[in-house]
């Protein structure tokens, strides 16, 4: 195993024991499940710094850990596999936008919408009311309104929280932003040290 990989490799399980550990810190925890934390942010960081294989394979761990640790509000396989696997899965599409000047924050946004867009189909086709519903003192008689509402509510915080914290964090770790390609390149045409 070279070098790369197994700095890959510590740093992504470090990056998802610090997500895992981050998403018991919830500011807000909602009934049917959802809660406004920021588990997701060391998940974005690891995906500024490597490429698509490490990136989706430490969001998928990640997923993995929230279906064992956290997984009380599955109702089935096909909600295990929605609500957790795949809607922390997604998260690895971050890693598109990482060459990017910026991409932390682009990633950080699609990760997000994407991981919205799963739990809504997932709000949809498994939860979906029958009945009408009431949430934020207001009555949902339509499931794809109550789905967009519910997760929204605490998807979109978690992206506006990871996004703060980013833009406060991202001028002290400018260099650890840099993509994996850019420094093997730039150690490479700098040769041996005197």
């Amino acid at each position: 195993m070279t070098q790369t990989k197994t700095r890959a490799l510590t740093e992504g399980a470090l990056m998802v024991a610090a997500a895992t550990a981050l998403s018991y810190v919830k500011l807000l925890e909602l009934p049917q499940g959802g809660s406004v934390c920021i588990g997701m942010l060391p998940i974005f960081l690891y995906c500024a710094r490597w490429g698509c294989k490490e990136s989706f394979l430490a969001s998928f761990a990640y997923g993995l850990l929230q279906l064992i640790f956290d997984g009380a509000y599955a109702w089935g396989p096909t909600s295990m596999l929605l609500d957790y696997v795949l809607a922390f899965g997604v998260l690895g599409v971050a890693c598109l936008f990482r060459k990017q000047k910026g991409g932390i924050f682009v990633g950080t946004v699609v990760g997000c919408v994407c991981r919205f867009i799963v739990h809504f189909i997932s709000g949809v086709t498994i939860y979906r009311i029958y009945e009408p519903t009431v949430l934020f003192n207001t009555t949902f008689a339509n499931p794809y309104l109550y789905s967009a509402v519910y997760n929204g509510s605490y998807v979109f915080i978690d992206m506006v929280l990871c996004l703060i914290i980013t833009a406060l964090l991202y001028r002290p770790l400018s260099r650890y932003f840099a993509p994996q390609e850019a420094v093997a390149a730039a150690r490479k045409n700098q040769g041996p040290e005197l």
